[in-house]
C-alpha cells in the first residue's frame, strides 16, 4: 500500500487521542467560537481544540493540559470550514504552489487538481514525486487521472495505457477521473476509456465530464457510462437539468465562462433552493482574473444573488468534499477532520481575516505567513529551463497552405479560405490574418497555416506556453517571428511580443517553460501588460491566454493545429499532416 494511503499514523493518532484524555496538551485551541456546522446547517458555539494539523474536540470544554498551547479567544469572528476549489488548472502561466498561495490567503486551502500537463511531459514517477511535494506545503494538494491527451499526439497510447490509468488511480492524492473531453469517443464505443471508468468507479473515486451544451439524452447515456459530474452549466436550466439525472454539478465562474451569476438567478427564478448537489469552481482562469479572489469570490456572488449564508459556504466547502468522498477529512469543522478553519468578521464577509490550514495560520489578521509554503527545488521536480538545442530559419517559415483557422471568439475555432497573398515574408495590417506556426519542442516537426482574428498589427509573437507543450509563433511579419523565437530560448521559456525589432513586453516561463516562477500578484502585472499590448495591436476577443492554450485542443470545435497536423475536430480526421524537418 502506497505510504501516503493512512493521513496519520498509529502512534499519531493515539496522541490525538491522548489530547482528549488531558495526558498530552493540544497545539492550539480556539475559544468562544461561533462556527459552522455544516451537517446540521447551524451555526454554533463552541472550543475548537486543534491538534498540530487535526480537529481533534468540538464542544464545551477546555483542555485541562494546556502546556505550550496557543490560546485563540475566537468571540468577534465566524468559523467557517476552509474553502475547497474542485476544479483546479494549475499550470495556467501560474505554478501549482504559486496558487495555492495565493489561494490560500483568501481562503481556499483545498484544490483538486489537473494532471494532464503532469502526465504529457513527465514519467509516472516524476509526476508522483512532484505531486507528493505540492502536498507537503500548508495546503492540500488533490489531483485528477485525465484519460485522454485533449489534443492530437503521436504516443497518445503510451502515455494513456491502461496501467498507466490504474497508476494513477491508485494513488491516494487522486481523488477523480477526469475530466473527460473525450467523452464522444466513449460515447462512441471506446471500451478502453469505458474500462478505465469502472476501475474509477470500483475505487469509489467520480469521474467528471466535459459536457457543454448535452441533450438529456446524451446525459442518460454519460450517467450510465459512469460519469458522476459536470462543470459545463452555462444556465439554470442546464443546472437543472444534470442534478434531475443525478449528477453534481460544478457551478462555472471563469475567466472564459463567468456564468455564475446567471445561473444563479434562474435558479432563484425557477424556484430551486436545493443546493446540495452543487459547488463552485473557477476552472483555471488566467491569473488576472483572480484579483477578485477564488473561491471566496464565487460565496460572496452566491450570498448577492440570495443563496443563503449557510448553503452558500457548503457549497464551498462540505458539497465539494462529499462528491469526492472525503468528507471524513474535509469540509467541515468537527472533529477528525483537517484543521482547515477561515475567520470571517461577519457571515456575509466571505474573505476571511485569518486562516488556518492543516492547522498552521497561512493568514493571520490580514497578514500572509510565507513561511507556509517554502519554494521547492523546481529542477529536482523535473521542471527546468527549456533548453533549445535547435534554431528557426526563414526556411521553416514557410506557408503554402489554403485553408486557414478562423476564431470564432477566443477558443472556438472555424476553417477558412484564406484570401491574401501570403508568399511574403510580412502580411499587410489591412486585415486581421496573421502567420501562424506550430513547432515541436524537439524541433522534430512544425505545422505551418494563417490564423485569422488574432490581430491586425501583431508582428512577432512567440510562446512556449501552449496544450502540448510545443512552441507557438504567430505574427505578420517573419523576422519578428524569429526575433520572438530567438528572445522566448534565450528565457528558457515564455512569452514573447516584438515590434519594429525590439522586444514590446514578455512573460518569463523558465518552469519548463509553461510556468512562471513569480507570485501571484507580480504575474497577474505581467499577464495584464502582455494582454493590453495584445489589445492594442487588434486582439478583439477577452483573454488570449486560452486562445494560445486552446488552439491544439480537440474538445473544441471545429479545428485545431495538433502535433499530428491540422485537425478536424467534427469528422476526427487529420487535414493536413504535420511536416518533419
Amino acid at each position: 500500500m502506497h505510504e501516503q494511503a493512512y493521513r496519520w499514523k498509529n502512534k499519531k493518532i493515539r496522541e490525538q487521542v491522548a489530547v482528549i484524555d488531558g495526558k498530552q496538551a493540544p497545539t492550539l485551541v480556539l475559544t468562544n467560537a461561533t462556527y459552522l456546522n455544516v451537517q446540521l446547517k447551524a451555526w454554533m458555539t463552541a472550543n475548537i481544540w486543534i491538534h498540530e494539523d487535526r480537529i481533534v474536540y468540538v464542544g464545551d470544554q477546555l483542555p485541562t493540559n494546556t502546556e505550550n498551547t496557543e490560546m485563540v479567544n475566537c468571540e468577534s469572528y465566524y468559523l467557517v470550514p476552509g474553502y475547497i476549489e474542485p476544479h483546479v488548472h494549475p499550470f495556467q502561466l501560474y505554478n501549482p504552489l504559486s496558487f495555492a498561495q495565493y489561494a490560500s490567503k483568501l481562503g481556499t486551502t483545498t484544490f483538486v487538481n489537473d494532471n494532464l500537463m503532469l502526465t504529457l511531459q513527465m514519467t509516472k514517477k516524476k509526476a508522483f514525486t512532484f505531486i507528493e511535494e505540492m502536498n507537503q506545503t500548508a495546503a492540500t494538494m488533490y489531483w485528477w487521472c485525465r484519460f485522454d491527451a485533449q489534443t492530437e499526439i503521436k504516443n497518445e497510447d503510451e502515455i494513456f495505457s491502461t496501467p498507466n490509468m490504474k497508476s494513477w488511480l491508485d494513488h491516494p492524492l487522486v481523488m477523480q477521473g477526469g475530466e473527460l473531453t473525450a467523452w464522444p469517443k466513449l460515447m462512441a464505443g471506446d471500451d478502453l476509456i469505458l474500462h478505465w471508468v469502472q476501475e474509477a468507479n470500483a475505487r469509489k473515486k467520480p469521474v467528471e465530464g466535459h459536457f457543454p451544451g448535452a441533450s438529456e439524452k446524451t446525459l442518460t447515456k454519460m450517467q450510465l457510462l459512469g460519469i458522476h459530474s459536470d462543470h459545463e452549466a452555462m444556465n439554470g436550466a442546464d443546472v437543472i437539468k444534470r442534478i434531475s439525472q443525478g449528477y453534481h454539478a460544478s457551478l462555472r465562474y471563469s475567466s472564459i465562462r463567468p456564468d455564475l451569476p446567471l445561473i444563479l438567478e434562474e435558479l432563484e427564478a425557477s424556484g430551486v433552493h436545493y443546493y446540495d448537489q452543487t459547488f463552485f469552481n473557477t476552472d483555471g482562469s488566467t491569473p488576472s482574473f483572480y484579483e477578485s479572489g477564488v473561491i471566496n469570490r464565487t460565496i460572496a456572488i452566491a450570498l448577492d444573488k440570495g443563496v443563503p449564508a449557510i448553503e452558500a459556504y457548503r457549497m464551498a466547502s462540505y458539497n465539494a468534499a462529499k462528491h469526492f468522498a472525503m468528507d471524513k477529512l474535509h469540509g467541515s469543522i468537527a472533529p477528525g477532520r483537517i484543521a482547515n478553519i477561515n475567520f470571517l468578521k461577519a457571515k456575509e464577509e466571505p474573505t476571511p481575516v485569518s486562516v488556518l490550514s492543516k492547522g498552521l495560520w497561512v493568514t493571520r489578521d490580514n497578514e500572509q505567513v510565507k513561511e507556509a509554503f517554502p519554494v521547492p527545488n523546481w529542477s529536482e521536480l523535473g521542471l527546468e529551463p527549456m533548453k533549445l538545442d535547435w534554431n528557426l530559419s526563414m526556411d521553416d517559415l514557410q506557408f503554402s497552405m489554403a485553408l486557414g483557422m478562423e476564431m470564432v471568439n477566443e477558443v472556438i475555432i472555424k476553417p477558412y479560405t484564406i484570401s491574401v497573398d501570403v508568399s511574403g515574408d510580412s502580411l499587410s495590417t489591412s486585415h486581421d490574418q496573421s502567420f501562424l506556426m506550430l513547432i515541436d519542442r524537439k524541433g522534430k516537426w512544425r505545422v505551418n497555416t494563417i490564423l485569422k482574428g488574432f490581430g491586425t498589427h501583431v508582428q512577432g509573437f512567440a510562446s512556449s506556453y501552449s496544450n502540448t507543450g510545443d512552441i507557438v509563433l504567430i505574427g505578420k511579419d517573419k523576422s519578428a517571428m524569429l526575433k520572438a523565437f530567438q528572445h522566448m530560448k534565450d528565457l528558457g521559456g515564455g512569452m514573447v511580443l516584438v515590434e519594429d525589432g525590439a522586444v514590446i513586453c514578455d512573460i518569463p516561463l523558465p518552469l519548463a517553460g509553461g510556468l512562471s516562477d513569480c507570485s501571484m500578484e507580480e504575474l497577474m502585472k505581467q499577464e495584464t501588460e502582455l494582454r493590453n499590448q495584445l489589445f492594442e495591436r487588434g486582439y478583439s476577443f477577452n483573454d488570449p491566454i486560452y486562445t494560445l492554450l486552446f488552439l491544439s485542443s480537440t474538445h473544441l470545435p471545429y479545428i485545431r493545429i495538433t502535433p499530428r497536423g491540422i485537425y478536424d475536430v467534427m469528422n476526427k480526421t487529420v487535414l493536413f499532416p504535420s511536416i518533419m524537418r
